[in-house]
Formats: C-alpha cells, sequence, structure tokens
C-alpha cells in the first residue's frame, strides 16, 4: 500500500502537468479544429526562458528567496511563450484557416521541429541542470512522500484551473470564445471579433504550458531542447482521452493518464516478471490512446466541437 500511495501522488503531480498542456490543445481545436502540434514546443521554450531568468536574476538578487526568483522567471517566461504562440498563429495558421484540414496539420509538425532547432542553437543541445529553488526536504503522508515542488505543483495547477474555468464562463471573453467555438460567422455578426478571440487562445494555451513547463522543469531537474515533445503527445492522448474540445475533459484525461501512467509503472516489472522495468512506463499513455481510439473514440466526456455548414 505504500508504493500504492506513493505512486498516486506521482501520478496526480504528473496528470496535472499533462492537464495544464492538454487544455491548450483542446481549447485552440474546440474554436478551429486545429491540433496544434507546436505546443508541446512552447511548453519546452517557456522552460528554456524561465532557466535563462534564473540565471540572470541569481546573480543580481543575491538573497531573494528562491519561490520568488521562480515566480519571476515564470511570469517572463509566459511572456515571452504568449508572444511565441500569438506569432505562430498569425504567420503558420491564420493563412491556412480556410485550406484543406491536411495543409494545418503539417504546417503545425513543421513549426514543431522547426522550434527545436532553434532552441537547439539558442540554448544549445545538451542537459541544463534546473536550479532547484524550493526546499527540498520531503513531507511524509503515511508511508509516502511529497516534496514542496510537488506540492507547488498541485496548488499551482489547481489555481490554474479555477481561473481558467472562471475566464471561460464568467468573462465577456469567454463568452467570445463559446460563441466563436458554436460558429464563427454568427458571432462576427453579434460583434464579436474572431480573430482577437482565437488570438487570445493561443495566448491562454501558451501561458498554460509554459506554467507546465516550468513546474516540469523543477520537478524532474533538467531543461533542454527536445523536453517539449513526449510531454505534449502524452497531453495530446490526454486530450483526446477526455474528449478534445472538451475542458473538463481535458482535465479529467491529464489526471487518468498520469494516474495510470504512474501506477503501472510501479508495478510493471513486477507484472511482467522484470522483462520490463519502470523505463517503458510511456507504453501506457498510448496503449491508452489506443484503446480510447477503439472504444470510444469521442473520449471520456465526449467531444464538444460544433456542427458547422
Amino acid at each position: 500500500m505504500d508504493v500504492l500511495l506513493q505512486q498516486v501522488i506521482n501520478g496526480l503531480v504528473l496528470g496535472s502537468m499533462y492537464a495544464l498542456v492538454a487544455l491548450g490543445y483542446t481549447m485552440v481545436y474546440g474554436i478551429i479544429n486545429l491540433i496544434n502540434f507546436a505546443h508541446g514546443e512552447v511548453l519546452m521554450v517557456g522552460a528554456l526562458c524561465s532557466w535563462s531568468m534564473i540565471g540572470w536574476l541569481q546573480p543580481l538578487l543575491p538573497n531573494t528567496p528562491g519561490w520568488v526568483i521562480l515566480l519571476l522567471s515564470m511570469v517572463v517566461a509566459c511572456v515571452a511563450a504568449a508572444a511565441l504562440n500569438l506569432a505562430i498563429e498569425k504567420i503558420a495558421y491564420r493563412p491556412l484557416r480556410n485550406a484543406p484540414k491536411l495543409a494545418p496539420l503539417i504546417t503545425a509538425i513543421g513549426m514543431s521541429i522547426l522550434l527545436q532547432t532553434l532552441a537547439m542553437i539558442l540554448w544549445k543541445p545538451n542537459y541544463k541542470p534546473y536550479p532547484t529553488l524550493l526546499p527540498s526536504t520531503p513531507i511524509p503522508i503515511g508511508d509516502a512522500v511529497i516534496t514542496p515542488t510537488q506540492l507547488m505543483i498541485l496548488a499551482v495547477t489547481a489555481m490554474a484551473l479555477a481561473v481558467l474555468s472562471w475566464l471561460v464562463h464568467a468573462t465577456s471573453l469567454g463568452r467570445a470564445m463559446r460563441a466563436t467555438a458554436e460558429n464563427p460567422r454568427v458571432a462576427s455578426l453579434m460583434g464579436v471579433k474572431p480573430d482577437v478571440v482565437i488570438s487570445a487562445t493561443f495566448v491562454i494555451g501558451a501561458v498554460l504550458a509554459t506554467i507546465a513547463g516550468v513546474m516540469w522543469a523543477s520537478n524532474y531537474g533538467t531543461v533542454q531542447h527536445a523536453m517539449g515533445f513526449l510531454p505534449g503527445l502524452k497531453a495530446f492522448t490526454a486530450a483526446v482521452f477526455g474528449g478534445i474540445g472538451n475542458l473538463a475533459g481535458a482535465v479529467v484525461g491529464g489526471l487518468l493518464l498520469g494516474l495510470i501512467e504512474s501506477i503501472g509503472s510501479g508495478y510493471l516489472g513486477a507484472l511482467t516478471g522484470g522483462v520490463l522495468g519502470s523505463q517503458y512506463s510511456d507504453i501506457f499513455a498510448f496503449l491508452v490512446l489506443i484503446l480510447v481510439l477503439t472504444l470510444r473514440p469521442s473520449g471520456l466526456l465526449g467531444e464538444r466541437v460544433a456542427d458547422r455548414a
């Protein structure tokens, strides 16, 4: 039971990060029916910008608490990632909005590879240690432990999800987003500017991905130019798992995927007699994707995509 409890804690932490990235996928898809496969690279750019800012701020503010430096670096990284995602939308996706569906999909994959290459040039391809800015003493929970960084991840994720829920359901921007997702032509007749709403959606997705990227780097302690590919792919799996276009589905899918992956990796060695170890935990995300697409293609909570004539 102590192993199970520890894996549940790890799974919730991992699933929280997947959920934040999955929300970016599902928001964009719900409004313009586009899978932004460059979203994982936005996570990577946010984490690397945060790493660069920490390296600049630590000598400049030597007596500042670590959490303050982490927060400042996250804010700067969010601004940089939001500007990047806004540029991606305007340059790569907006000209192809009325093109066949295959064109923006190929463009998104190409943008992902381009961003990885540019990041490799700017930040070099080697792994870089991410500074430990929060206390490292683990906190016992029964026979398991949780670190202050993991507590921070759970708390920040909960706050981000609460703010996003309020933004979507209780603000004029949220109403404009829901109207544009339902029918952009009718929404424009009612005074909504679809281009502005779509740009805002990309900015919000970038902020969520950057928060996830900084938390990912803080939890695992390294950053590098290819770090966003696998989390981005798994977050897309989580979005499909929960129901693409469904915000609640993205959260549920992310948390469940994190739990499945973490618990599965904890018991994989015992179940396979030592043939497969925890290093094969990535297979669970894609097994889930195959099962969902086979048994329930609309996801656990169902898709929320408007039928457009």
